[in-house]
């Protein structure tokens, strides 16, 4: 089975934004593997640090908004 890794990114960005504080920060709690290639993408800033946060680019709090909106919100 070959996963789609661009979405599970997506995936795991939207869920990392619902922990969303301080303006952009969010906490860690995903594979590594994944905040690598976010931080690829330019979805966040670079997650190698000490920090059990991290913190998304504008373009990461706008695409993670859009994600939530398209996948996980019921209908009205």
């Amino acid at each position: 089975m070959t996963l789609d890794t661009d979405k599970i990114d997506d995936a795991a960005l939207a869920i990392l934004s619902l922990t969303l504080h301080d303006g952009d920060r969010v906490w860690k709690g995903v594979d590594w593997n994944i905040t690598d290639r976010l931080f690829e993408k330019g979805l966040i800033y670079d997650p190698k640090n000490k920090t059990k946060s991290l913190s998304l680019t504008p373009e990461g709090i706008e695409h993670a908004r859009a994600i939530l909106a398209r996948e996980f919100c019921k209908a009205t």
